[in-house]
């Protein structure tokens, strides 16, 4: 381990004979492709961190490819990470005021000229961490990135997820939070105190979590999944309004509707500001054995005149259109925008998302989407009045139906502003709720399967 220098708090580095003993006993190192060396040193456009309890990201924007290394060190826990073709710089001592104290894995972060032309970054843990440091390529408006994903050792556990779900009201923060990660936005009308509707509110505000295991006789468990997330914006609107925000936003009030009704309860596969890739979406629904899979979102298109609602179904064989293509892949491109790391991602991707729907999945998506479509239909304008079909990854869960619900044109300005409206997202979620309903009302029993 090179020597650091003295004005830099030290990693407990040992001295070069104990190299070989420190790295079977505590580190693993690993190091990304080298990249030819640098003309010059590269520059940082942007530090970005994204704590969630399954992860956390950080994420350094730069205007040129570097090679980086890293390992972790125990006792205390630690990641060290060494950017080479870097040089210290206000954006990278940014990182360490980025880093808050309610971050479920990073203590606190140290930054430092480790030698020239190398940063090192040490990150204290507040736990082990499985750690994967990858580079992505520039697409869309980000250029390369440099990723840090701080995994805990024991992944958490979708089943642990749904027993400790909070009681607690989650919309009574989520706008503050999100105006914070976004001071750039417009400001979205709170939704503190907004009543639900009279089905909602005559029912208790949370059932007890039902025993999880067989699915006889229990709750229908629906999983609710909001779009996109953290590194990915989703679609944003004229007044900056991102996807993400406004799906999340929905999302939770379509859940404390679900968890209000005797035979119903919600899991969600995220419940904050945070990257999930596509296939651990699809993985998380099957882990809690969902009856059912709804992945909300808020459309795009280049034409800003675009409008209406719309629902979506899987297709096997092509989709139903050309814009259904143009929307599919752009829906696909999540983890390109978001960050995978194809190569740890690439074998779990594969073996849940290829080839394993089977058309009874996809009739019972069409089935509970085009009630769904019925509903959304009283409340605003449809964008097709059928079941659109595409390739979606995100609705290839072979043994759950699942439907992709368009609430509305988040580029058209008109719908923009009626998506950042509690009123309305509320309209949404109970729309929602009522073609759900309906479709178990007549298909019992495909939520009474073992």
């Amino acid at each position: 381990m090179d020597k650091i220098p003295e004005s830099f708090p030290p990693v407990n580095a040992p001295a070069k004979p104990l190299r070989r003993k420190l790295l079977v006993r505590g580190c693993t190192l690993l190091a990304l492709p080298v990249i030819p060396s640098l003309a010059h040193a590269a520059t940082i456009l942007a530090v970005r961190t994204w704590p969630a309890e399954e992860y956390t990201r950080v994420t350094l924007e730069m205007d040129s490819e570097l090679k980086a290394e890293h390992f972790t060190v125990e006792n205390p826990n630690r990641l060290v990470v060494d950017i080479d073709g870097l040089s210290m710089s206000r954006a990278i001592g940014d990182l360490v005021s980025k880093i808050k104290p309610n971050d479920p894995y990073i203590r606190s972060v140290r930054v430092g000229q480790n030698r020239p032309n190398v940063v090192r970054l040490v990150f204290d843990l507040k736990q082990a961490v499985a750690p994967q440091v990858f580079t992505l390529k520039p697409i869309g408006e980000y250029k390369y990135r440099l990723v840090l994903d701080l995994y805990p050792k024991v992944a958490q556990d979708p089943l642990m997820a749904l027993l400790k779900d909070s009681q607690n009201d989650p919309l009574a923060g989520i706008l503050d939070s999100l105006a914070q990660n976004n001071p750039n936005q417009a400001p979205i009308p709170s939704v503190r105190g907004q009543q639900l509707p009279p089905m909602a509110r005559e029912k208790p505000a949370e059932p007890p979590v039902p025993p999880l295991g067989g699915r006889q006789n229990q709750p229908i468990l629906i999983a609710i999944d909001p779009g996109h997330g953290g590194e990915d914006p989703g679609a944003t609107g004229q007044r900056g309004t991102h996807e993400k925000d406004i799906v999340l936003q929905i999302a939770f009030r379509l859940k404390k509707l679900i968890n209000a009704q005797p035979n119903m309860r919600a899991y969600m596969t995220r419940d904050r500001d945070y990257f999930v890739p596509l296939g651990v979406r699809v993985q998380k629904a099957r882990r809690v054995k969902a009856d059912l899979f709804i992945s909300i979102h808020a459309d795009a298109f280049i034409n800003s005149t675009a409008r209406g609602s719309s629902v979506w179904a899987l297709s096997q064989h092509g989709a139903t259109s050309a814009a259904a293509r143009w929307l599919a892949k752009n829906e696909n491109d999540a983890d390109l925008i978001g960050g995978v790391d194809l190569g740890a991602h690439n074998r779990q991707v594969a073996e849940v998302l290829l080839d394993l729907s089977t058309s009874q999945q996809i009739n019972d998506s069409i089935k509970v989407g085009t009630r769904v479509l019925q509903e959304i239909g009283k409340i605003n304008d449809l964008h097709k009045n059928h079941i659109e079909r595409a390739g979606f990854a995100v609705l290839k869960a072979p043994d759950i139906p699942s439907i992709l619900v368009e609430t509305a044109f988040i580029s058209n300005s008109r719908e923009e502003a009626l998506l950042r409206t509690p009123a309305h997202q509320q309209k949404i979620a109970s729309a929602i709720l009522g073609g759900v309903q309906e479709y178990f009302a007549k298909n019992p029993a495909l939520a009474r399967r073992a």
